[in-house]
Formats: C-alpha cells, structure tokens, sequence
C-alpha cells in the first residue's frame, strides 16, 4: 500500500500536539488561537458558502 511521508509526519505532530494536552479538545483549540494570534502571518478568512438547491428541492419538508 502506498504511503505519504509528509502526511504521516502531519499525522505524527498532530497526535504529539494532541497528547500534549491530554487530548482535551479545548485546550488545543486554545493553543492553536494562541499561536495563530502570535503569528505574523496574514490570515484570510472567507465566509461559509449557502448550498445552492437545484430548481426540484425546496426548503419545505415533503409530507
């Protein structure tokens, strides 16, 4: 089977990352806002895009 190497390294630090904060999901989210907050890099954030419905479907239950 084939393997990625730089993704298997993503996976590493991730696990790292997580079990350094004893996987509470709260506490990573808040280093990652920290780091993020730290960083001199340009953030670009885009707004959720709306599904679109096809001409058929409606946003009414069917009964």
């Amino acid at each position: 089977m084939w393997k990625d190497e730089v993704l298997e390294e993503i996976y590493k630090m991730r696990e790292e990352h997580a079990k350094s904060f004893n996987y509470d999901l709260k506490a990573i989210c808040d280093d990652l806002r920290q780091r993020q907050a730290a960083s001199s890099r340009k953030l670009i954030s885009t707004p959720l895009k709306q599904p679109r419905l096809q001409p058929s479907q409606s946003l009414r239950p069917t009964a």
